[in-house]
């Protein structure tokens, strides 16, 4: 549900060199130099409609966009631990592009991690959650991507450490981490449900960012949802499993809604980077999707913990002497907007007392967002939105710790003390 703050965006290790997204043709449908046209052109006009809505549901152009570059046509360098990747060209060029790929080499690329020529694809690229989109929709993506506007840039090689940078070695990584093949309903659900699981476990690929990876790049599997840090980000994208973290059992279905749609809600609002995925994916959703997702959120199962992060921590009396100092710097700067009780005035400014991303154990998105500032996404639905304002000047790590800390552990709160040297280590992280 990182570049969400409640989610957050696609945290995997590498990028594909491949393109997004694919749709069963239906009976009348003939081939032009081998690939699938519709049988009118308005039939043709409708797939293509249909394919860049799929393609918003799964954020394409979050990755294959470079902020003011031409759209899809990649080049966006994302960091991983194993080096730099850089995001495929996936416009219909026939020199640099997919404009020579057949339906069916889309299909396998989103199905079988394989790019045209057999190669494998790197686990950046959320083969391992498209493989379970249809045939139908993978074929209305590919028509989308065939109509928009062809630019002729080259796909930028990927800068990958020794031995990261030998694709045969990917073998080993899908026997171990892919399981090929596309959603099935599960009967004993309503259609709703369904609809929803199709859209977080598939196009979305919500469990990129909340589930943690292994030392081998690797979901761990038995924490699905649980949370993670994003790699090289710094955005911790909580837990969707633990009501002490983003658990959504105890939400309402409308604010869950709410939050995907709008980016806030009387909940919370998003920060970091599902925002990003609210402002290029979410918010372009149908409101059945989008409470299709909501009801599948709020039926995860919910577990009493999640995983503990490896953090800095501080001795009793010192954390005492953050609170203390803490509660005049929230005074001074923050009780205007959330309020001396800490309740805020949502959806505006959120609340901060019962909090869960507040007093989670990761202590990072507070921080960050002390730190950087931030602002939700704009939306159609909320187009002027209330930003949080930069500390990063105005504040040393220890004010900054301090105040986290008075937030965390003030109006009930149950979290824990911060250390100066967190700020410090997250004072120089990137923005994005």
């Amino acid at each position: 549900m990182k570049r969400k703050s409640l989610f957050a965006l696609s945290a995997v290790v590498v990028v594909a060199a491949a393109a997004l997204v694919p749709v069963l043709w239906s009976g009348g449908d003939h081939l032009h130099n081998g690939t699938a046209m519709a049988a009118t052109p308005a039939d043709q006009a409708a797939l293509i409609k249909q394919g860049e809505y799929l393609a918003r549901a799964g954020d394409c152009i979050a990755c294959h966009t470079v902020r003011g570059g031409k759209q899809f046509a990649g080049g966006l360098p994302m960091a991983t631990p194993f080096g730099t990747m850089f995001t495929p060209n996936i416009t219909p060029d026939d020199q640099y592009g997919i404009g020579k790929w057949t339906q069916d080499d889309f299909y396998r690329a989103m199905h079988t991690g394989r790019s045209k020529d057999g190669s494998l694809l790197y686990p950046g690229f959320p083969f391992t959650s498209y493989t379970k989109v249809t045939r139908a929709d993978s074929d209305a993506i590919y028509a989308y991507l065939r109509s928009v506007t062809p630019v002729n840039v080259p796909s930028r090689p990927h800068e990958l450490k020794f031995p990261f940078n030998q694709r045969n070695m990917l073998i080993g990584w899908r026997t171990l981490f892919f399981r090929e093949g596309e959603y099935k309903p599960d009967p004993t659900k309503s259609v709703e449900w369904n609809r929803g699981a199709y859209l977080i476990e598939g196009l979305g690929h919500c469990g990129m960012c909340h589930t943690s990876i292994n030392a081998m790049g690797g979901p761990v599997s038995s924490a699905a949802f649980a949370g993670g840090l994003i790699p090289l980000q710094n955005w911790y994208a909580p837990s969707l499993t633990s009501n002490k973290e983003a658990g959504l059992g105890d939400w309402e279905t409308k604010d869950i809604a709410d939050l995907l749609k709008t980016g806030v809600s009387n909940r919370g609002a998003v920060f970091g980077p599902m925002a990003e995925v609210v402002h290029n994916s979410l918010q372009y959703m149908s409101d059945a999707d989008i409470n299709a997702m909501a009801t599948y959120l709020k039926t995860i199962p919910q577990k009493s913990e999640a995983p503990e992060p490896l953090q800095l921590e501080t001795s009793e009396k010192f954390g005492g002497e953050l609170l203390k100092q803490g509660q005049k710097i929230y005074a001074d700067n923050c009780a205007k907007c959330h309020a001396e009780n800490g309740l805020g005035m949502p959806p505006a400014f959120p609340p901060l007392a019962n909090n869960q991303s507040i007093q989670m154990p990761s202590a990072v998105n507070p921080i960050r967002m002390v730190l950087n500032g931030g602002y939700p996404p704009s939306t159609d639905a909320n187009p002027h939105p209330y930003g949080m304002p930069p500390f990063a000047q105005a504040l040393s790590n220890q004010e900054v710790a301090a105040v986290v800390t008075y937030i965390r552990m003030s109006w009930g709160n149950h979290g824990t003390a911060v250390s100066p040297q967190q700020v410090s280590d997250l004072r120089s992280a990137p923005l994005d």
